[in-house]
């Protein structure tokens, strides 16, 4: 029997759909994509949770580094849930997902804390973080610059303002849309309250990933059972070099998984483009820096170690 890639069934869905009416191809997208991301999860061991800009790509491009190196696979192969399996049912399938936007919010809804029913709490999981306001500059670039048509309109249909990308500006989107700055307060919340229920979890921030690759590397991949050698773990960690995935990915070796939006005459579009922590610092003047400070200060939860000074030791 033919299996074929998560990648690919999710590609059909949206080719059949693409000459529909506006309502109803959201609709079904919604309705199908939501399945198989479902399913997805269904026949996943081990998830990774983040914000789109939470280093969720980097992370999963080390991961997939390991894999790769081990079971000889082509260096252009990018987990996201099967890609590494389908090549060698060595690789474990994972789940990596925003858990919230368009058809990838079911497995947030799934996972709800106040949910009797939930599912998936006896997986693996790791809640990538990353300071809030980094990810309010780098997912403005994102929404307006790289998130496809068809996403887009899936997360429009849901807000109540639906967002023009092509004529909102920075501030704005980071403060006043519906998926600015408050909003992923509150999402770094709510999956501290939903991993309290969960057997096995882990929450890994971006800061420490770039501060200590090696050793959150590999203290993700020990959470997750997988047992790799100091050696493979700095391999993954070279690969996944800020210069080199920006050469891989300018290159078109990195051309899907995410890395499909970039266009060499535009500069924004590239999937890895800065990179910093704290970067928004230097973004807007002081004024609105200290306003974003303070929204961060009375509504974050102490947990994520994040506060106006920067991040701070992850509290366990």
């Amino acid at each position: 029997m033919v299996l074929l890639p998560d990648r690919i069934k999710r590609q059909v869905i949206l080719n059949s759909t693409r000459l529909l009416p506006l309502a109803a191809r959201v609709r079904i997208r919604e309705e199908l994509l939501g399945r198989l991301e479902m399913s997805r999860g269904r026949r996943a061991p081990y998830f990774v949770i983040g914000h789109p800009k939470s280093g969720n790509t980097w992370l999963r491009t080390m991961i997939s580094r390991l894999y790769q190196q081990r079971y000889s696979l082509p260096e252009s192969l990018v987990l996201k849930s099967d890609e590494l399996h389908l090549a060698n049912p060595a690789c474990p399938r994972f789940l990596v997902t925003n858990a919230l936007y368009s058809y990838e919010g079911v497995i947030g809804e799934a996972m709800r804390a106040d949910r009797a029913d939930a599912e998936f709490r006896d997986r693996r999981i790791v809640l990538l973080a990353r300071h809030p306001c980094d990810i309010a500059v780098s997912w403005y670039i994102q929404f307006t610059k790289r998130v496809s048509v068809a996403k887009r309109e899936m997360i429009n249909a849901k807000l109540r303002h639906p967002i023009d990308h092509t004529a909102i500006g920075q501030w704005e989107f980071v403060m006043n849309s519906e998926i600015g700055l408050p909003s992923l307060i509150e999402f770094l919340n709510t999956w501290e309250r939903n991993l309290k229920k969960v057997e096995h979890s882990l929450i890994t921030r971006y800061e420490d990933l770039r501060t200590n690759p090696a050793e959150t590397l590999k203290k993700i991949m020990s959470f997750f059972e997988q047992d790799f050698s100091d050696a493979e773990i700095g391999a993954a960690v070279a690969f996944g070099s800020f210069d080199n995935m920006r050469q891989l990915e300018s290159s078109r070796v990195l051309s899907r998984g995410g890395f499909s939006a970039y266009r060499s005459d535009d500069p924004q579009t590239a999937k890895v483009r800065r990179g910093k922590m704290l970067g928004y610092r230097n973004d807007f003047d002081e004024e609105k820096v200290a306003e974003m400070d303070r929204l961060v200060a009375e509504r974050l939860s102490p947990t994520f170690g994040y506060s106006a000074e920067g991040a701070g030791e992850l509290r366990t």
